[in-house]
């Protein structure tokens, strides 16, 4: 056999002809969708956050004096947390509590797991103890508005909510006793009442500041009434 007149080794070896590509061969599988996406494409801004940049921005400007626009507080995320303790003995709770944050928010939320044993409580490391989920940008927008206009004066005798659930730093966290007070839950088709707590997140400094935005933005905080009008 004659060797190759260029590298005086072995002879080259003809190329072998790939097989044609089936279709969608070599392409990377889809994620699993985490939640339900939005059923609407949005053509304008929620109609908290343009009341945000129209209004509570020039209004809070005025009445702290800010320099910049910049320095207006802002709401940066809000996180919903239901803490179920009886999911021990009710392996479905959990199951039935992802599926209504699911309706509140419009995004699916994480189960927690306890991080240690606690004997009193018969809780093991690992063991699923509750749901959170974190909403950001246009959904966060979107809840908000819906929880100071629709879910909180659907709550019976209700007078507002307190200020005392300021941290120092500008955050403010409520609890809720109800998920039926969402509209988005049927009140047939719950398994059991259960509690939530929201913790609204921004960049304000003082509690002083964070309590402006939030009232500004509509969330009803209850009036301090005074010693002459409780006589």
């Amino acid at each position: 056999m004659a060797k190759d007149e260029q590298t005086g080794g072995a002879p080259a070896q003809p190329k072998k002809e790939k097989a044609p590509r089936q279709k969608g061969e070599g392409k990377k599988k889809a994620a699993e969708p985490t939640g339900p996406a939005p059923t609407y494409k949005r053509e304008t801004p929620p109609r908290l956050r343009a009341t945000y940049d129209t209004t509570v921005k020039a209004t809070m400007m005025k009445e702290f004096n800010y320099s910049s626009v910049m320095q207006v507080p802002r709401v940066v995320k809000i996180t919903l947390n239901m803490g179920l303790g009886r999911a021990n003995q009710d392996a479905k709770l959990i199951e039935h509590a992802v599926e209504e944050l699911k309706l509140i928010c419009g995004q699916a939320p994480v189960v927690t797991r306890a991080k240690k044993d606690i004997a009193n409580y018969r809780l093991r490391k690992g063991q699923k103890i509750g749901v959170t989920v974190t909403l950001r940008r246009e959904r966060m927008w979107e809840f908000l508005d819906r929880l100071c206009n629709i879910a909180l004066p659907r709550v019976r005798d209700f007078r507002g909510v307190s200020s005392k659930g300021f941290d120092g730093r500008g955050n403010y966290t409520l609890g809720v006793r109800e998920q039926i007070i969402f509209p988005e839950i049927e009140y047939d088709q719950i398994d059991s009442i259960k509690g939530m707590n929201i913790s609204i997140v921004t960049t304000a400094k003082t509690d002083a500041e964070g309590k402006a935005l939030l009232g500004h933005l509509g969330l009803p905080f209850r009036q301090a009434v005074t010693a002459g009008a409780a006589q």
